[in-house]
């Protein structure tokens, strides 16, 4: 095996290897179960590795981010960009997001699908960047433009830059979020929410919402301090947020699963953990329909509201 990969944040060395995941058995999990081509991961893919950096971050290495192609099925298969914008005046990241910006606030939504957070922010200017998505008629101003190329055009013209459940999709995620910044003025704000390392996700083995090529990274608090300290940020909250009734049927997946199966690797194979998957998967559907969000289910998001230097 060759040498550990080094942080994504920090550049350091001292990876720690967590588990190894089958390309081939993972591409199946894709196809089969979602009837989604997992575009660029293949069954001849090199084998993925699973990382804990020294920063906290647990990373996929290699890191390949979903295609166009790929991100257009996935979405289509789960009931579109619907999927993003239910229930988003209860999503506790959006909340988290909201609580900050002012009115009158300049805020650019980083991969913002159709703006479902504009819905939150009826005083704000609010633009939206996202590559995969279409505005809607008459809906909050959503632009396929390149984070990168804008953050060129509009050097510090936001007072909040937002990135929800974005960052985890990157292969190199502190260059992500340094575009974000650049398009910051001083003094503005960056939101960042991702999957919390340890949260409701990871108890549920083969969760393909939270494995490669969709999630490329897990992030635990100290990685999120790591990655204000790298922009050079000063962090204002770090911390895990409530699960919301977005994650209803996850919460009651993993409340019917054997405590055995809510623990351990990633990905499990065997006819008897696929079926089990597969039956608590089924049978959360109507459970969270009538009954909601179950009681006592675990954060899985992380947010991170950090502010850039300088400002009045």
């Amino acid at each position: 095996m060759s040498a550990p990969p080094p942080c994504p944040i920090t550049g350091a060395p001292g990876s720690v290897l967590v588990e190894e995941l089958s390309p081939k058995f993972l591409t199946d999990l894709w196809r089969r179960g979602l009837g989604v081509d997992p575009a660029p991961l293949a069954a001849t893919s090199p084998r993925i590795r699973l990382w804990r950096a020294a920063s906290g971050l647990y990373f996929f290495h290699p890191a390949e981010a979903g295609s166009t192609a790929f991100y257009r099925s996935f979405y289509a298969g789960q009931g579109g960009y619907g999927l993003l914008s239910d229930h988003a005046a209860q999503r506790t990241d959006f909340l988290a997001g909201a609580a900050v910006i002012r009115p009158g606030d300049r805020v650019l939504d980083i991969g913002c699908g159709q703006g479902a957070f504009a819905g939150l922010l009826p005083e704000a200017d609010y633009t939206g960047l996202d590559l995969h998505a279409e505005a809607l008629p008459g809906g909050p101003r959503v632009l396929r433009d390149c984070l990168a190329d804008h953050a060129d055009r509009h050097p510090g013209a936001y007072d909040v830059v937002c990135g929800f459940q974005v960052i985890e999709h990157v292969a190199d995620p502190l260059v992500l979020a340094a575009a974000m910044v650049r398009c910051l003025r001083p003094g503005g704000l960056l939101v960042l929410a991702m999957p919390l390392q340890g949260g409701l996700l990871e108890q549920m083995p083969n969760c393909l919402l939270n494995l490669p090529p969709h999630h490329l990274s897990r992030w635990p608090p100290e990685a999120a301090a790591a990655l204000a300290a790298a922009l050079g940020l000063q962090p204002e909250r770090i911390g895990p947020v409530a699960a919301s009734r977005a994650h209803a049927r996850f919460g009651w997946t993993v409340r019917l699963l054997p405590a055995a199966l809510r623990t351990g690797p990633a990905l499990r194979t065997g006819w008897g953990v696929l079926l089990r998957l597969m039956l608590a998967w089924r049978l959360a559907r109507p459970l969270a329909a009538l009954l909601g969000l179950p009681s006592g289910t675990p954060p899985a998001d992380i947010v991170l509201v950090a502010r850039k230097p300088g400002g009045g």
